[in-house]
């Protein structure tokens, strides 16, 4: 994927482009929305970023895989701790972030965003 001496950087920023969802491409198979990474002066590699959308799911699925069980189950403790790591990582910005959300917890959309304001009045 790259020329002589790219592949430790390649090896390096692999995890981080796991954890986001991205996928890593040829430079020169880049798109307009890719992201080429640089490395010594030469394009290394390029980084084809999930939509949005796609990575709220990703991001949900990494925190069932880390509590161990789905976002449902849990407490209302938990579930208002899993909002505001959402709420940090921007995923109500996203179209539709609030009704994904709330499905994943299995409360209504009203519950997230009283979660949410409790959040900010706290």
């Amino acid at each position: 994927m790259s020329g002589a001496g790219g592949e430790p950087f390649i090896a390096a920023v692999k995890p981080l482009v796991d954890a986001m969802g991205g996928e890593m491409i040829p430079p020169d198979e880049a798109g307009p929305d890719d992201v080429v990474l640089s490395w010594e002066g030469r394009d290394a590699v390029a980084v084809r970023l999930p939509q949005l959308a796609d990575s709220l799911d990703h991001i949900l699925a990494a925190m069932e895989r880390r509590k161990g069980m789905p976002l449902a189950d849990l407490d209302r403790k938990a579930k208002q701790e899993v909002v505001r790591i959402l709420e940090a990582r921007g995923a109500f910005s996203v179209r539709h972030g609030v009704e994904t959300v709330a499905s994943a917890l299995g409360v209504s959309r009203f519950t997230v965003y009283n979660y949410l304001n409790r959040e900010k009045g706290a």
